[in-house]
């Protein structure tokens, strides 16, 4: 039943999409990327340094820009090999340990025991039903932490030439095709395309974490009314909505909307981010 909420936005969300022809053919130049390399519990890792701005979110904001300052993130999402060097030097996130409180029954279902995944081949797959509480653990423990939902929209908007590629026809499209592929999670990370900033599967391999992924407009009312659900995601009763045509983005905002902090599921990861010293 948890997950039937978003089914239904999702069936909801697609009967009422409509097509736009909006592309942005701004030439920006690429950022320099500098790189962050460090080791998470003995295996090497990588971040971006991601340079802050400011932008308007689809909603909830008062269509208001929201700054955004510097930090660095992961270059990849957290991997199987990464988290299972964590549970072996942090005993209490293994998957017959942990409290039932901070994860629900799908915690780490797809390992073979505590300290050993089903494939071994996989061990560079992004690692998925982890709750939002070892995800956050895990960040915590190396001095990072999990992104806001702005810093994660913010890099999220950037394809492999702009760094706001939202109002991008085929970006869109890319997102929404995604979306509808089953076992997109099943495959190796850095597979898709590296972004502007130098991010790697943003887009196209899981869902991800954001440490504030509650803090979601739709209120508790609302899920129980599909009525104002249907009016939203087709955009006559929107909330302070700044482009309702980013249906992508909608689409992200009703999955965090619907889940909890001990939810663990099949095509939900993470990755860190670092605050930047100032430069």
């Amino acid at each position: 039943m948890k997950r039937l909420y978003f089914l239904i936005i999702i069936l909801i969300f697609i009967s009422c999409q409509e097509k736009t022809d909006v592309e942005t053919n701004r030439n920006i130049n690429q950022p320099s990327i500098s790189t962050l390399k460090d080791k998470s519990f003995g295996v090497e890792t990588q971040m971006v340094y991601i340079k802050g701005g400011a932008y308007i979110p689809l909603y909830g904001k008062n269509n208001k820009k929201v700054d955004i300052s510097s930090f660095y993130m992961d270059v990849y999402p957290v991997t199987h090999q990464n988290f299972l060097a964590f549970v072996k030097t942090n005993n209490r996130w293994q998957r017959s340990k942990i409290k039932k409180i901070f994860a629900d029954e799908n915690y780490l279902k797809n390992w073979k025991s505590n300290t050993e995944i089903e494939n071994k081949d996989k061990l560079n797959y992004p690692v998925t039903n982890v709750s939002w509480y070892a995800a956050n653990a895990y960040c915590e423990c190396q001095g990072k932490r999990l992104a806001t939902v702005d810093e994660w929209e913010y890099v999220a908007m950037a394809n492999d030439k702009l760094p706001d590629a939202r109002k991008q026809k085929s970006y869109n499209q890319f997102i929404l095709d995604w979306y509808e592929k089953p076992q997109a999670y099943d495959h190796e990370v850095g597979k898709t395309f590296k972004n502007y900033y130098g991010v790697y599967d943003l887009h196209g391999l899981v869902w991800e974490w954001t440490s504030d992924f509650s803090s979601i407009l739709l209120t508790g009312e609302s899920r129980n009314d599909v009525t104002t659900d249907k009016n939203l995601f087709c955009g006559s009763g929107s909330l302070n909505a700044s482009d309702l045509m980013n249906y992508a983005a909608f689409m992200r905002y009703a999955f965090r909307g619907s889940i909890k902090a001990n939810y663990a599921i099949q095509n939900l990861g993470f990755r860190c981010v670092k605050d930047s010293i100032k430069r």
